[in-house]
């Protein structure tokens, strides 16, 4: 994907070099002690509401559209309605989630952009998308309406963030976890919650050795969506590490199988190492064996464990498909 058509994506050509964990919006390499560069990567979105001035309305509208929604609140001090509608705004903009940002100018004190853009009444809020100015309203509308409003001006997002997502794939498949990050983040800070993008940069902050924060992260999982198949994956992953933990020595278990193959404790800790080290084929051959040796060893523990290593791994994973289609051979045969 070209990272001039995706605004979710990271200046230059994703080099690594360049690119620090949640610095989607500009902010601070991470120091040199943070090899990994996921400092900061969990924080949330920040800065929602913003009042603006004539010198800076450039940066914060016009250039801040182009990422996502804003909307220009146009009101003055002695304006009435303007006190009515501001607060119905501010909270509306909040629990948009941060699908659309609210900047506000007062026309006393700066008096070019309205009179630039033609405004001669107020309250009057106008939405930029891209750089333009695409829609708006006058006056102090209620709250139902200023609901819809945002609704309207910030959906078509959808396709840009699938596109971000698939772009944070790429990156990790070509090892650039930094850009991965920085692409979830940069989704957050549109949709903060967005459950794929949550468990992605989750997954990112464990595989760098990070588990609290990445414990942090799901906790920003809303709840109704606490089950969700990329939040599970990561949750299992975590448990299984959890376990792994406390088996001891892989060499020791693997003296153990060769002096003894019926040996299925060895067997089955043996197969949580080798999915915690990355090879997952041979953990889910462990597993198989003592499925075909003794499937009610241990009230059938190890076909329950190779269902957990495929909610962990994925349904589309490689290794859950060869798996899950040998485990089928063994059951069904």
């Amino acid at each position: 994907m070209n990272n001039r058509d995706n605004p979710y994506a990271g200046p230059g050509n994703g080099s690594s070099a360049t690119i620090t964990f949640g610095n989607a919006a500009g902010r601070a390499p991470a120091a040199a002690s943070d090899p990994g560069g996921l400092a900061g990567a969990a924080r949330p979105a920040a800065d929602l509401i913003k009042d603006t001035t004539t010198a800076g309305f450039t940066a914060d509208v016009v250039q801040e559209s182009r990422r996502q929604p804003v909307l220009v609140d146009f009101w003055a001090p002695w304006c009435g309605p303007c006190k009515q509608l501001t607060p119905v705004l501010e909270k509306a903009v909040r629990e948009a989630g941060g699908r659309v940002k609210l900047v506000k100018l007062n026309i006393d004190d700066h008096p070019a952009i309205p009179g630039q853009l033609g405004i001669q009444s107020i309250p009057a809020v106008i939405a930029f998308k891209d750089g333009q100015p695409v829609d708006g309203f006058m006056g102090a509308i209620p709250e139902s309406q200023v609901r819809e409003f945002i609704k309207r001006v910030s959906s078509g997002g959808g396709r840009q963030i699938e596109e971000a997502l698939a772009a944070a794939a790429e990156a990790r498949n070509a090892g650039d976890q930094q850009m991965a990050a920085q692409i979830y983040s940069a989704v957050l800070e549109q949709e903060p919650e967005h459950v794929e993008a949550l468990a992605g940069l989750a997954d990112l902050l464990f595989e760098a050795g990070r588990p609290e924060e990445a414990s942090s992260v799901l906790d920003q999982v809303p709840e109704a969506k606490r089950n969700a198949a990329a939040v599970a994956a990561v949750r299992a992953k975590m448990a299984l590490a959890e376990q792994v933990a406390g088996l001891g020595d892989p060499a020791e278990l693997q003296r153990r199988l060769e002096e003894d193959p019926a040996d299925h404790q060895a067997r089955f800790d043996l197969a949580l190492i080798c999915n915690a080290q990355g090879r997952r084929e041979e953990a889910a051959d462990h597993l198989l064996a003592i499925v075909k040796a003794d499937r009610s060893w241990k009230d059938d523990a190890a076909r329950t464990k190779l269902l957990e290593l495929f909610d962990a791994w994925g349904m589309s994973d490689p290794a859950t498909l060869a798996a899950r289609r040998k485990l089928s051979s063994l059951l069904f045969s």
